[in-house]
């Protein structure tokens, strides 16, 4: 699973390297999401920009990335596709995760600084 990890002022940034979060590697996303985000504090971005498409595994592996997390971290998502975004509103986790329309509104007057 390419996830690809870099510390800005916002926070940490994810960007998943893939175009799909399926049951094939929703089990290696889990684990490297863990991998990353352990000893951060703070807000965690998970970019899916390049994420066309989410099954129920990928979905569960994304909820499972944010019940790992300690309770000084959260996890926020940006760049949805129409596909992923659909799946989002359809399960209503559109309501459970803070979700961005792309890193750089997320990153707010930060969206330039590195």
């Amino acid at each position: 699973m390419n996830l690809e990890c870099t510390t800005h002022p916002f926070g940490l940034l994810i960007a998943v390297g893939e175009s799909r979060i399926d049951a094939a590697v929703a089990i290696q996303f889990k684990d490297r999401m863990r991998d990353l985000t352990g000893g951060t504090a703070g807000r965690i971005l998970l970019d899916l920009s390049r994420v066309d498409f989410v099954d129920s595994s990928g979905l569960g592996a994304i909820v499972a990335a944010l019940k790992q997390l300690d309770a000084d971290q959260k996890l926020e998502l940006a760049g949805l596709t129409p596909n992923v975004a659909k799946v989002f509103r359809l399960t209503r986790m559109d309501k459970v995760f803070p979700i961005h329309a792309s890193v750089a509104e997320a990153a707010g007057p930060h969206a330039n600084a590195s």
